[in-house]
């Protein structure tokens, strides 16, 4: 059972103010202070520090908080497995990010189902930054996402490679006159864009931001967290946008859709399989991801 001075610590990292974590934990503040005043005994080291009126934590804060997030997730688990110590059938829990999860991964569950028949299932589809969160509370056992994640804090092992590109319809007329060339040629068509905290719009972004420019510099954009909502406004024309390869692979084959080749864009981008770093269910993940690819 995690220490409940962790969980105050914990509190105080998510706030970053000792008055929000107490009325968060129901507790008083005094009771706050003396939780941190223990742990800082314990470990002989300063966790907070007010850098410019902010609280904000030291080094030595920092690493307590990736390693308390670790427990935290282990010791969640545990109890799960705790409870369910004896019984025949055995629960998995994981997520996926909404690529992975619609165009990757249910080939791959219908295969492990198959070899382990004998196991409940929970798939949770979440964008990148959901999942992640999900991991440290220990909601979940792992993930398979795309896009960045901060790998100093996650143990990770490569799922697959997949090419990312711009998508539009065929036929569709370009307010540029012509197949775009570049980016900037796409500039003043309406972009249809997945949800802030998605790997798919981080990508872009990323990209976007190593030609200096932003999402604020299209004159129109769409926002739209559902992946088949966003190809058919592609299919009818509404604009263009930017997806994995696979998300769009029949609708490329049978030539509805096509691909505008854009310097720098062409390249493979990683759907990593990840856990809580350092987690001592490490060796059944590893596992798990050679069951899994």
């Amino acid at each position: 059972m995690l220490d409940f001075r962790i969980e105050t610590f914990l509190c105080v990292c998510k706030y970053m103010n000792f008055t929000k974590a107490s009325a968060a934990l129901n507790i008083t503040q005094p009771a706050v202070s003396q939780h941190i005043h223990y742990l800082e005994d314990e470990y002989s080291a300063k966790l907070f520090e007010y850098k410019n009126r902010k609280l904000s934590l030291t080094p030595a804060g920092e690493e307590l908080y990736r390693a308390a997030l670790t427990m935290k997730h282990d010791d969640r688990i545990l109890a799960k497995r705790m409870k369910l110590a004896g019984q025949p059938v055995r629960k998995l829990s994981f997520g996926a990010t909404l690529t992975v999860g619609e165009f990757l991964f249910p080939a791959k569950v219908a295969s492990y189902l198959e070899a382990n028949p004998r196991t409940d299932i929970r798939m949770t589809i979440r964008n990148t930054h959901e999942l992640l969160e999900m991991i440290d509370s220990g909601a979940i056992d792992f993930a398979v996402i795309e896009g960045y994640f901060p790998m100093t804090e996650y143990g990770y092992r490569t799922y697959s490679l997949e090419p990312y590109a711009a998508v539009y319809k065929t036929g569709y007329q370009f307010k540029c006159g012509h197949t775009p060339n570049s980016i900037r040629d796409l500039l003043c068509e309406p972009l249809l864009i997945r949800e802030e905290g998605s790997g798919t719009r981080e990508i872009l972004e990323r990209y976007l931001a190593g030609t200096n420019l932003s999402l604020d510099d299209f004159e129109h954009t769409l926002e739209v967290d559902s992946i088949h909502v966003i190809k058919q406004l592609a299919l009818a024309g509404c604009g263009i946008t930017f997806l994995y390869q696979i998300a769009v692979k029949d609708e490329l084959l049978d030539g509805r859709l096509e691909l505008a080749l854009l310097p720098g864009l062409d390249a493979k981008h990683e759907f990593s399989f990840v856990w809580r770093k350092d987690s001592i269910y490490k060796d059944e993940y590893d596992r798990l991801f050679e069951l899994f690819s």
